[in-house]
């Protein structure tokens, strides 16, 4: 078998280039198992690049963790263009998608193939991201025919955050047969795979079994294709995370440390030392 044909892991592979919509729909065939993590800056995708994170998205959540509002509504395209562009520079093998911001999509497949095209051009982006069902398929179908990969959004969207009262989990009742005939709507115009977010376990199940773009959980259970975090959220910087959220580190804690070692090193004298200053 050729290296050009042989089969690569999406996780921790190494196939000298980035990773494609079709490498993902691959591994939904071969039932494999993926994590997606958010990223907004150079350094940090870089450290999930060499890890093997084969996507990674430029969240709208940058509104919240990167810009410091309370919610994702008020972040623009040109605030995630700039971190968008970062996060491709930083890396060299994960597939980098761009989220399209509330208000930039929602008025018009023109202005969502307008909004989109600039990620692409001007980022760098490898795909787009855009929360809804039904309402949203005409955008859909218009950025797949122009050429750009589009990924969904079902469950609780936070830009429809005010519409539902709340983060609240979505799809339970007579809802889940509305969320069920979204996720083959959406897979039927063209998206290659579809996050499922605060939607019961049973429910995300039963969506994944039923289409064959691959699906990305958050707070949808285990029976996804693939999980995604917020990488403050895993790493332990969300004061108040979700209930779906593990934290795999505290690297709050550990930040706080190193900064009160180096300012108490500071005051008291003890840096700089010889080893860190030029004669």
């Amino acid at each position: 078998m050729s290296s050009a044909s042989s089969v690569s892991a999406l996780y921790g592979g190494n196939a000298g280039r980035r990773v494609t919509v079709r490498d993902i729909g691959a591994a939904k065939a071969r039932h494999e198992r993926w994590p997606m993590v958010t990223a907004y800056d150079a350094m940090t995708a870089r450290v999930f690049d060499e890890a093997g994170i084969p996507v990674m998205l430029v969240g709208d959540s940058a509104a919240m963790v990167v810009f410091g509002y309370d919610s994702t509504l008020p972040v623009t395209v040109d605030d995630l263009i700039s971190l968008t562009a970062a996060v491709v520079r930083g890396s060299s093998r994960a597939m980098v998608v761009a989220d399209l911001p509330f208000g930039s999509y929602q008025a018009s497949p023109q202005q969502a193939l307008e909004s989109a095209t600039r990620f692409m051009k001007e980022a760098g982006a490898h795909a787009v991201k855009l929360e809804g069902g039904t309402r949203v398929l005409p955008q859909i179908e218009t950025l797949v025919s122009a050429g750009i990969p589009v990924m969904g959004h079902l469950g609780l969207t936070p830009q429809s955050v005010n519409v539902f009262g709340g983060y609240r989990v979505q799809g339970r009742g007579q809802s889940g047969d509305e969320l069920m005939a979204d996720a083959k709507a959406l897979e039927h115009a063209g998206a290659f795979s579809v996050v499922l977010e605060c939607v019961p376990t049973d429910l995300a199940n039963r969506v994944t079994a039923a289409l064959s773009i691959p699906t990305i959980g958050i707070g949808a259970g285990p029976g996804t294709d693939a999980q995604v975090l917020v990488w403050q959220d895993l790493m332990g910087l969300t004061e108040h995370p979700a209930k779906f959220v593990k934290k795999y580190s505290d690297l709050a804690g550990e930040m706080h440390r190193a900064v009160r070692t180096f300012a108490d090193e500071v005051v008291n004298g003890a840096f700089p030392t010889a080893e860190h200053s030029y004669s």
